[in-house]
């Protein structure tokens, strides 16, 4: 992960959110700071998990809410039971064709632990989640972050991506 560091782009009054530069799926980098003023959905997946269906929710509301600014970030995760065990390519093609994801998708990361993608150790530091825990309890944890930067809500994998809606239309909806 690359970090940008006192960039034309990214000041100190600018959230440290737009400082994190993780790969895409296909080992581009993906600076943050072309999220600045756009409602970000973060979002830790997989593709073998009960909560897998989400995908085409989270679709829906890609499709939806896109032109207006929103972009769903989905970071796949193979940290609970093993349930995203394949290849970048494997994680690629079932998301396009079992659920047609257009929204960004990035390279496997951990969530938790000693290896820990810094996008997520900042997150968590940010919002603490279910019973008040700092860790992402299972996949399909959700992190809503507002056009500033910040982390406004934190969801678990048990809510559905369509409770969302009036949340993301809300900070839409906001001036910066």
């Amino acid at each position: 992960m690359l970090l940008l560091k006192n960039t034309p782009e990214v000041d100190s009054h600018v959230s440290e959110f737009y400082n994190f530069t993780p790969l895409t799926n296909q080992g581009d980098e993906f600076p943050f700071i072309q999220l600045l003023n756009k409602v970000v959905l973060i979002v830790n997946t997989a593709s073998k998990c009960g909560f897998t269906k989400q995908y085409k929710t989270l679709e829906k509301l890609y499709e939806k809410y896109h032109d207006r600014g929103l972009v769903i970030v989905a970071f796949p995760c193979n940290q609970f039971l093993h349930q995203e065990p394949g290849t970048r390519d494997d994680i690629r093609e079932f998301c396009s064709f079992a659920y047609g994801v257009t929204f960004p998708l990035m390279q496997k990361v951990n969530v938790n632990g000693d290896h820990c993608d810094p996008v997520y150790a900042w997150l968590k530091s940010q919002k603490k989640g279910l019973f008040g825990l700092k860790h992402v309890m299972w996949n399909f944890e959700k992190f809503l972050v507002n056009k500033k930067g910040e982390v406004v809500k934190r969801h678990c994998s048990f809510v559905d991506p369509a409770k969302l809606e009036d949340d993301i239309v809300r900070l839409l909806d906001e001036d910066v």
